[in-house]
């Protein structure tokens, strides 16, 4: 009967008798990431809390209510926002919408052109341009700044329009994943076929490469939009007309005045909040077009 006895596995070596073994330890190294997570989503969305609840408080409960506790003013709020010097915070909601709207597809068009042709053409000093283009994505904008302004100045263009959007069209990063996704996403026998077929380069690129290239480009796009929205320095230095700001440069020579009439912080916390609503409404209209990319190629798969 003894050699039929199922006995009990031995404890590993190094390990006291009874002690949990594998998975125990294995789910509390798992936490660790999510933790990690939770933490990292806490540090960026504290500040959104506060921007969200500041926004409803008057001038007197902003400074004299506890941090997190909702105010009663937020109606009031968005009146004097919209009154404001006749409502020039709008206009430089309109402005950040043509730079960021037109600047990032421009700059689109551009990425898809100069990454379509870096990944399928071969031709003498392509990696030369393609490893000046990355170097352009590690130089600092602060660095190209006031060279920008300088032609910009000489071709009578500063405090204009065409200065803020221009420097925009070209972008390093937008190349580098117009590039990659090309690469992977626009195979060369289909460019081929496309040749002995008769078709042209830029019908192949219109009406074949593009199509394919559109999940990729969308990133592009929500990036070059992204990045320009959100962009102070090259506006700061070349406007110098307060109409032609956008809602960054705008909202700035608010704070600024705000040191001296503290009324304006309600104002320009009430700003800052409006400005996020397009970006997260952008965010959520081009999100429809990744999902889709995924559902196709688990179709085609």
């Amino acid at each position: 009967m003894s050699s039929l006895a199922v006995r009990k596995a031995a404890p590993a070596a190094g390990t006291a008798p009874g002690t949990a073994q594998g998975p125990p330890l294995r789910r509390r190294i798992a936490l660790v990431p999510t933790l990690n997570l939770l933490l990292g989503a806490i540090y960026c969305l504290l500040p959104v809390a506060w921007v969200l609840i500041a926004a409803t408080k008057s001038g007197s409960e902003l400074f004299s209510t506890f941090t997190f506790l909702p105010g009663t003013g937020f109606a009031d709020n968005l009146s004097d926002l919209n009154a404001y010097r006749d409502g020039v915070y709008w206009q430089w909601m309109g402005n950040s919408a043509l730079y960021a709207g037109l600047g990032a597809l421009l700059s689109t068009a551009v990425s898809a052109i100069s990454g379509y042709a870096l990944a399928i053409y071969r031709f003498k000093g392509r990696e030369a341009v393609f490893n000046v283009l990355m170097a352009g994505v590690l130089m600092p904008p602060v660095i190209l700044a006031i060279p920008q302004y300088l032609l910009m100045a000489k071709a009578d263009l500063a405090d204009s329009y065409w200065s803020v959007l221009l420097p925009l069209v070209l972008s390093p990063y937008g190349v580098y994943l117009s590039r990659i996704y090309a690469a992977a996403a626009v195979p060369a026998d289909v460019v081929e076929a496309g040749r002995m077929d008769g078709a042209s380069e830029w019908r192949i690129f219109t009406r074949i490469a593009l199509p394919m290239m559109v999940p990729g480009l969308v990133t592009v796009f929500l990036f070059q939009f992204v990045a320009v929205w959100n962009n102070f320095l090259l506006p700061y230095i070349m406007l110098s007309d307060d109409e032609k700001f956008p809602i960054t440069l705008g909202l700035f020579t608010l704070l600024e005045q705000g040191s001296n009439t503290p009324a304006l912080y309600t104002l320009v916390i009430t700003g800052a909040l409006l400005a996020v609503v397009p970006l997260i409404a952008l965010f959520l209209v081009i999100q429809r077009f990744w999902s889709l990319d995924l559902l196709s190629g688990a179709v085609k798969s």
